[in-house]
């Protein structure tokens, strides 16, 4: 197994991609949307605890739906205002459903990263 950083907080891990039946990542289970989204992004190799967040993540939006109209977001779900600015979160992009592609802070699809 080859030492890596994860693609998404960038913490160093352990990747057993060469051996995934014995990567740490396979003591996880993950829902089925959870893969499914994943399959989505740039992201190479991804920590536990990033993929925990993820799975957290898309639960949250399996039973929530994406605001359409800014009185239906919800700060600190899906934005937080700095320095006078709405800064959408990874909630946020998750549930938007794809990725701009415009290197966003909270990107969840690993788009900034995908040269790691």
């Amino acid at each position: 197994m080859k030492p890596q950083i994860c693609t998404h907080c960038k913490e160093p891990i352990v990747c057993g991609a060469e051996d995934i039946q014995n990567c740490d990542c396979q003591k996880l289970e993950l829902r089925p949307e959870t893969i499914a989204f994943l399959g989505t992004t740039f992201h190479k190799c991804l920590c536990n605890n990033c993929l925990k967040k993820f799975d957290e993540m898309i639960a949250f939006s399996l039973v929530n739906d994406f605001p359409k109209r800014r009185s239906e977001m919800i700060e600190g779900v899906h934005y937080y205002i700095e320095n006078e600015y709405f800064v959408f979160t990874e909630q946020y992009h998750l549930m938007k459903g794809q990725c701009c592609q415009n290197g966003c802070r909270h990107c969840v699809y690993g788009f900034k990263n995908q040269f790691l």
